[in-house]
């Protein structure tokens, strides 16, 4: 009997390995799994959803090659994270850069797609905040927004952001605080709201 739906990541990542040739019924499981946050991220970290779908599929496929090196010392979903920002990172390098989207221009307050509909109820509203948040992300420089999005969505540590990016321990935690203030700042200036939308900030030394 096909226990995949109740093993651990741990665990399927381990029968992947030792799978017979064409038997990728357990890293199936894991890509379904893991897939929605993959293509979500990818699509925050590079600013494309064009992209974003394909770059989450290069993302499973290098996991899949690579499965051998993981040794189970981090969970799989922190390896599969490490190899996502890296992917992205080396896409947004190749990428010509593109002025980012100033949230405070008024042409930009004015795209209909920054527009807050009514809110009906908790479900529109919820839906709003999403395209809100999707909307502040975009407008954020690279070097803030990605940090930002490696710490508070990937939960990577500031020393392994620090290394992703090859800048210094105390640049890592200065460009997320400066990311957070500048998150806060923007959906407010948006949402017109009186204070920003709960983040998950930690008591970090």
């Amino acid at each position: 009997m096909d226990d995949s739906r109740t093993a651990t990541d741990e665990q399927l990542a381990a029968r992947s390995r030792q799978a017979a040739e064409g038997d990728t019924r357990a890293f199936e499981e894991l890509v379904r799994r893991h897939e929605g946050h993959v293509v979500t991220n990818c699509r925050y970290i590079t600013r494309s959803p064009d992209d974003a779908e394909d770059l989450a599929q290069e993302v499973f496929v290098k996991a899949f090659f690579r499965l051998g090196q993981f040794e189970g010392r981090s969970a799989f979903r922190s390896w599969l994270q490490r190899i996502k920002v890296n992917h992205c990172l080396n896409f947004l390098r190749r990428r010509e850069n593109r002025p980012p989207i100033d949230v405070a221009d008024p042409a930009a307050q004015s795209d209909p797609g920054l527009a807050v509909e009514p809110e009906a109820d908790e479900a529109l509203r919820a839906r709003d905040r999403r395209r809100l948040i999707g909307r502040v992300l975009d407008g954020m420089a690279d070097t803030l927004r990605v940090p930002l999005l490696m710490r508070d969505m990937d939960e990577l540590s500031y020393q392994e952001i620090a290394e992703a990016l090859g800048i210094g321990l105390s640049a890592a935690k200065m460009r997320v605080r400066r990311a957070r203030a500048e998150f806060r700042r923007c959906y407010e200036e948006l949402s017109g709201a009186g204070s920003g939308p709960a983040t998950p900030e930690r008591n970090e030394a």
